[in-house]
Formats: C-alpha cells, structure tokens, sequence
C-alpha cells in the first residue's frame, strides 16, 4: 500500500485533533458568559472580527479598542500618558462609575492627601478612608513577547465597563481601576508581526516548530533591547518615564503587573518568595496572601492550574510588581505559562495542549480576581497605604543622605531621577559638616564637611521607603537565591562620593524644585589659539562627536595641565586653530552651538604655554581622528548588553556605531572598521567565533584595530579559553592542585537533591558592587576616577601581569571588598586584588578587557567612561 496517503491521513487527523481540541477550549474559556452585559457596548470580539484567542492584536487595534469603548461609555476615559521610540502612543484607561467619573479629581487629590498622612488629623483621615474608592492598577505586556496579557487586558475592560451584574457594579462604585494594556509597544509589535509572518495555515502545536522559535533579539524588550520591567525605578526610557508621571498622580493602593513564563510552567500568583524588602510595613506580606487566595479561589472554581510562594520575589526595586509596593500600593506578580513560544497552541511536556485562548482566560480571571478582592478589603487597603507613608512605618535609623554637589559626574541623573518620582530634595544654602558621616566605600563614619549648594535627601518624609531602599548601602539579605541581582544602590551605581547619616542635620536649606541642568558655554569665546574640553564632565564625550561631526581636527591631552589656576584633566580635548584654519572663521560659533547642545564648558585660550604639565599642542596630547565602529550583535551575544552599548553610543554620546550581524562576521571586510565590540554572550561565543574567525580577528587587530571585549565575552579571549591572548584568568583553588594528588571527595557531593539550587546559588555572585581600584594615568580611565564601584555577576578575574596593562582591579583588602550586595568567603577570596579591565597591546593593535558591564541598563554607570574611552579614545593611543 503506497504510504502517501496513510502519512495524509495522519496530518489530516492530526490537524482535525488540534482544532477540535482548540474548539473545545474555547467553550471552556467562556469570559463569565451568563452575566448580562450592556449591548450598546462593542465586544472584543465584535470588535476585532475574531475571537480573543485566534489571532494576536497589534498594537494600534488595541488602543482603536479602548478608544471605541471611550466613545461608547462614560465609565472609562483614556489617557495619553507617553509615546515610544518608534512613536506608538502610550495609554491608560481609567474605568469607575459615572459618578466617580464626575467627580475624579477630587477623588484623586483626596488619594494623594492620604499619601501624606503625618498633615492630616486621625479623624479627618478616617472619614477620607471610610469614603473614597480604592485604586487597582492593572499593567499588561512589559514584555512584548509575553502577549496574552494585552489580549485580556480589552476582555477585562469590557466586562468591567459593560457588566451589568451587581457585584461589576458594584466594583465601579468602590473602585477606581486603571488598565494600561501595553507597557511595551515596541516590542510587542515586533513579536506579533514576526508571529504573523511565522505562523502556519494549520495549527501546529508542535514546541520545536519554527512559530515557537522566536528570531534574535525576540520581542521581550523595547526599541533599544532593554527590559522595561526592569526600568520602573531609573526611568532611563520614555516608556517608564510617561508611566511614572501617570502613576504618581493616582499612586494606587493595589498593582498588579501580569506576565507570562515558560509553557510548561502552570500560572504563579501571590505571594512569593524570599528575599524581601525589609523595608516595608509587615503587613505587606499577609496583603500579599490575601490577594493570592483572593485568586485562587477563582482559579479552583475554573480548574485553573497555580502555584504560589516559589520562584519569583520582589526584592529589586526596579520591577513592576516591587516598586508600587515602595509607593505605598500592593504589588504583585503574575505569571501566566506560554511566553513566546506558547504561540496560539503547544504542547506542554505532560501531553496538555496550552491554547493562547486559555491564556487569555487565566489572566482576565486574576485581573477580575483582583478587582473584587480590592473592593471586598477596601478600608483595609487605604488604611495600610496611608499608613505607609507616615514616619511611624519607617524602618531603620538613617537621618538624611547627602550628595555633593557635582556637576562633573551623575550627582544631577540622580537627583532628577528622584525628582521624577516626588522625593523632596533640600539644598544646603552654607557651608555644614556631619559629626558621623557614613562612607559608602567602607561604611566608616568620621567627622565631614560640606559645602553650600551640596543636596540632602531626609527621610523623615513620605517617600521613606523608597528613599532607604534606594540608597541605604546594604539591604538586609536573607536568602543569596534570588531572580535578579543583590545591590542597587544609587549613589555606588552612579559612583558618586555621597553620605549617610543617622543624626539631624543642622543646616539652612531650600527645596530643590527644579531638574538640575549642566553648566555649559564657552570662556574667551574669541580665542586665538585653541579650545579646551574637559575630559572629566559629564558630556564630554557628546561633545567629542560633535567636534567630528563639524569636521575639527580634535587632540586628547593624555597628561594633565594647569593655566591661571585651573587644572584640566587628562583625556581633556583640545581643538587647535592652527591644526583647523580651514574652519577659522566658524570656529567660535560652533564652539558655543557644541557647548550649548551637549552640556559641556568650552574655554579659549589665547596661547598654547601652560603654567604647569603639558603645553597644549605637546606631543603628550595625540590626535584622535572619528572611528568607524561596529557593535556584534545577533546569537550568541546577549541582546540585552548589546542594547545597552546601543544605548551608550546612540542615546548617551549622540554617537553612530554600526551593528553587524555576528555571521556577517566572516564576510566582511574588518579593515572597514577601527573598533569592534563584542557584548557578553549567552552560552559562551566559541561556536560563532571559529579558530577561522579568530585568525581573521587577531590578523585585523595586530594590523592596528581595536577589538573590545565585555562580560564573559572577554573572558573567552583570555588564554585560557582561546588563547586569542596571553591574559590569564584566575583559577580556583581545586584546579590549581596537582593533577596526580589523590582527589578529595567534594563535601558537596552529598548535599541532599532539596538543597541544591539553594547551594548553588550561595557560591554565585547575584549582582554585587566591589571596591575597584582605577589606575587613571590609563587613557581608558580617562575620567572615571581612582576608585568605582564594579558591579560583578561572576566569579571570573583576570590575573595582573607586566605583560599587559591592568586598567582596573578588585581591591586587595578582603575585609572591605564586597561593598553591597552578596558574595561568598571564597568568591571573594578568588577576586581579591584580581583585574577586571585592562588592555593588552597586540602588534600595532590592542583588545580591550571589560569583565564586569561598564553601562548595565543604564543606571549602574559609574563605570561608563571605560567603555567610552575604549571606542573613542583608545585607539589612537
């Protein structure tokens, strides 16, 4: 008998086994179909012309959806809160009864009022507790290929504007709900349209098919590949800046940001696990569990499959589901199996077919879930978010923190970062000193002085909790295992030389009211002889592309010099006339138009003879010509890394840099390119960079490139795992025993089956700042200063040698090497006077070595100028 058509037969019915079952689970995931619902409001559905569940929505029917049901109901109104990179509008919809409606103002400002508790009196807050309505927000897709939850998002906007029943009714009158349906429309149009473009006619349920198998860099993150849930705190995007000006004018008591997971995974709900925020009132952790059952019981009576108090916590502030919480709401996570390869069907590992219309379903169930839960424990939620901003609830003995004012580093990124988010920042307006000033490097206390003008955060304020969590320099840690990293805190990130301490401070103050704003313009604007850049303030770099973008031949002073009093550092850029008389007469006007567009002070000088160090067209001051520059991207490479180098250069410095695909690697002409950047890498890069590929690569840089390695990239062109050089990495002490001694048995081995993630992740380092100690006469530490703050994911270190130049190395003194976050005895035994960035000259070429992320999602960035100076500066060096 041919096989042709047995092998038809079987497609056949095993298409017909795939739709039948997809039929049936849309009967089974019904949105609540007996409840009676408005009819002169449009479904879903009616809407889009497909069931929830048969397709996926592209953004802008989506917010055509909540548009129409704008139109439709005087019970939501939706609000343009942002738009992105690629111009997609950002949106919220806000859903209550017409009366609420009416009168939304007043019960917004009444919220806020609540907010400040310690100015109001216990009977006036008491009446404001027993009346006002509570505030739910519900925040779908952060990321974009987790898209489900955009789906339910319009399913829990129509029930909850249309449903007719007493207890939707009831959940208008006592709540104020607030719907953003996608947080992340860049990235979820990139998942939907590559799905489009991948899916089959015929359902294929199949994990391994090509529809489950997203390309590089997947649809998770935004325009520039950073991961938005991870930005609530920094707001280094427009996304979660628009987001956090909306969010403070409700600042809701109960949050919950929706997610998905790996398909074989069933639904997580609340609570968590550890590690938590010592932070917040205690009373967070039995909310938490409240709005779990709240879930759950809806979840039972659906059959729908859960698990809580595992895997996931709260601990980084930075998440949607933790930073409510530090504003006085519950924050909460959810997360629904399916992610991008959930496609519109698979199938899961025990035989289960998950449909995208189950999905759906569990999500529009919790979202719903947590609305009634909210209004069925309303007093008690305004009582708990009032009374969370008031000092009785603040932990800890922290006064006030204290940063310098600076106008050469972060100090001003920070103290506008906390603007954004309502902290109230007093500037001193004379000099003051602190008795016990605590040192963010050591955590020593000593007498200190400070000067007018220097900016002080107290915490005898609302925003306590946020405050300490922010920048207290060690948050309790109770369990090493967590999901993300161990430390965050701003003044190390930003490696700022800021204070702590637990008593008053004693000074005249006025309040910061206003962004702080660089000072820029041009001293001797009609200078004779040259213009000075220093290297040391912020935009200099920025400043630097635009000298090549007008054509100015630019030197670096690689040694420092002093004139008329004022020292100017090294790496400093000097523009000489003489060396750019073609540009005579525009000279002066695009200094002050460079000055003016990026933040920076130009000074003129009418000679080249300083008073003391180099003159300024010494040969100590090298020419720097524009470099062409290629960033690898693609597999194996980490998308997120590589967006934040991306963002570095495009974003930060207002400076092109080419990305090249890494199988574009062997094609290409490398001597079109100066620099390459190589980001860490998933996995490991051996498979993509071949012997061949290295050879090619060691060819083009001993011919004079410059080839920069981050992350574990680096560490695979050490000599260890490549040989691509002759840089070392520091070995374990197990593997430096002799090969022919007796192995010891490892007391590891018998740790029991339970235990082990948890060991595993005490001898990981969980994202953790170490004491780095910078030699700046080093043209790749060119305005960074002596010490930083080096944040470490690994237990990886490059052994220092007199055969290539160690830029930057861990400090030696165990005792105070790990200066927040988590790391073990041994880890930090290993990385001890280790180097982590360095530079190793090979022919007229050189590689560049940067272990530990010099930019990591844009807010640990005291180490940026590193990765700067290596594009910019280096290779003319």
């Amino acid at each position: 008998m041919p096989r042709f058509p047995i092998i038809f037969t079987l497609l056949l019915s095993l298409s017909l086994q795939i739709v039948q079952t997809a039929d049936a689970q849309e009967r089974t995931f019904e949105f609540d179909p007996n409840l009676e619902y408005d009819s002169q409001i449009t479904s879903p559905a009616e809407f889009l012309g497909y069931q929830l569940g048969d397709e996926y929505t592209l953004h802008s029917e989506v917010v055509r959806y909540f548009q129409q049901l704008d139109e439709e109901s005087d019970k939501l109104t939706l609000h343009k809160y942002g738009e992105t990179y690629e111009g997609r509008g950002l949106y919220y919809a806000l859903i209550t009864s017409e009366e609420n409606q009416d009168s939304i103002d007043e019960i917004r400002n009444t919220n806020l009022r609540l907010a400040n508790p310690d100015e109001l009196g216990e009977e006036e807050r008491n009446q404001m507790i027993a009346e006002q309505p509570v505030l739910v927000w519900l925040s779908y897709n952060v990321h974009g290929n987790e898209p489900s939850s955009s789906e339910s998002a319009m399913q829990t906007a129509y029930r909850m504007v249309a449903g007719m029943d007493q207890e939707t009714v009831q959940m208008r009158e006592d709540a104020i709900t607030i719907i953003d349906p996608m947080i992340n429309p860049d990235g979820r149009d990139r998942y939907v349209f590559w799905y489009k473009s991948a899916k089959s006619h015929v359902l294929n349920d199949d994990p391994y098919d090509y529809e489950h198998d997203e390309i590089w860099p997947g649809g998770r993150t935004n325009h520039y590949w950073f991961d938005l849930n991870r930005d609530w705190t920094w707001l280094v995007h427009p996304e979660s800046q628009g987001r956090i000006a909306a969010y403070r004018q409700w600042l809701p008591q109960v949050h919950l940001d929706l997610h998905e997971q790996g398909f074989n995974s069933n639904y997580f709900t609340m609570p968590g696990t550890t590690p938590r925020n010592h932070e917040l009132p205690d009373d967070y952790e039995k909310w938490a569990d409240v709005f779990g059952r709240g879930t759950i019981e809806m979840f039972d009576e659906h059959n729908i499959n859960y698990a809580t108090r595992e895997a996931f916590d709260f601990f980084y502030p930075g998440y949607g589901s933790s930073y409510p919480s530090l504003m006085g709401g519950i924050g909460m996570l959810a997360e629904q199996g399916g992610h991008s390869r959930g496609g519109r069907a698979v199938e899961t590992e025990d035989g289960y077919v998950l449909t995208l219309r189950q999905r759906i379903f569990d999500h529009y169930t919790n979202s719903i879930a947590t609305i009634r839960t909210a209004v069925h424990n309303r007093e008690g939620l305004l009582d708990y978010f009032s009374t969370s901003f008031s000092q009785e609830a603040k932990q800890g003995d922290v006064e006030a923190f204290v940063l310098p004012d600076n106008s050469n580093d972060y100090t001003y990124e920070l103290v506008n970062i906390m603007l954004q988010h309502g902290v109230e920042i007093e500037q001193a307006t004379e000099d003051f000193s602190v008795d016990e000033a605590y040192s963010y490097w050591d955590g020593e206390s000593s007498n200190r002085s400070f000067n007018s003008g220097d900016f002080i955060i107290k915490t005898d304020q609302p925003k306590h909790i946020f405050i300490n969590t922010l920048f207290k320099r060690q948050l309790e840690i109770q369990d090493s295992v967590m999901y993300d990293m161990s430390t965050w805190s701003a003044p190390m990130a930003y490696n700022l030389d800021a204070a702590w301490t637990n008593d008053e401070i004693d000074v005249d103050t006025e309040l910061v009211t206003d962004p702080q704003v660089y000072p820029s313009g041009v001293s001797n604007q009609d200078a004779g002889y040259a213009y000075v850049i220093d290297w040391n303030q912020r935009f200099a770099p920025n400043a630097l592309s635009k000298l090549w973008d007008a054509g100015y031949r630019v030197r670096s002073a690689v040694e420092p010099f002093t004139f008329e009093g004022r020292t100017y550092s090294r790496g400093s850029l000097i523009v000489l006339i003489g060396r750019n008389y073609a540009k005579r007469d525009l000279i002066a006007d695009d200094m002050k138009r460079i000055a003016e567009e990026t933040s920076v002070e130009v000074v003129g000088f009418d000679t080249g003879r300083m008073d003391e160090g180099i003159d300024l067209a010494s040969r100590d001051s090298e020419p720097v010509a524009k470099p062409k520059v290629a960033l690898m991207v693609d597999s194996p490479f980490s998308s997120y890394t590589a967006g934040q180098i991306w963002f570095l250069f495009d974003r930060w410095t207002d400076f092109g840099i080419s990305r090249i695909r890494t199988d574009a690697l062997m094609r290409i002409d490398l001597d079109e390119y100066d620099v390459i950047v190589m980001p860490g890498s998933w996995g490991g890069v051996g498979g993509a960079i071949d012997s061949t590929a290295q050879a090619k690569l060691k060819s083009w840089v001993e011919s004079g490139g410059t080839l920069v390695a981050t992350e574990g990239t680096s560490a695979f062109f050490s000599n260890d795992q490549s040989g691509f050089t002759n840089v070392e990495l520091v070995k374990d002490e197990e593997e430096e025993e002799d090969e022919e001694s007796m192995p010891e048995i490892d007391p590891e081995a018998y740790t029991r089956y339970e235990a082990r993630e948890d060991t595993s992740g005490l001898k990981r380092i969980p994202g953790s700042a170490f004491q780095g100690m910078i030699d700046v006469s080093h043209p790749l530490a060119f305005g960074v200063g002596n010490q930083l703050y080096s944040l470490k994911f690994s237990d990886d270190a490059f052994v220092p040698s007199t055969d290539w130049q160690t830029v930057g190395y861990y400090s030696k003194n165990q005792e105070t090497l790990l200066a927040s976050g988590y790391a073990s005895k041994e880890n930090i035994e290993k990385a001890a006077g280790q180097a982590f960035a360095g530079v190793d000259e090979m022919g007229s070429g050189k590689v560049v070595f940067l272990l530990d992320n010099t930019q990591y999602r844009m807010f640990w960035v005291g180490p940026a100028r590193m990765m700067q100076n290596a594009v910019m500066l280096l290779h003319d060096m």
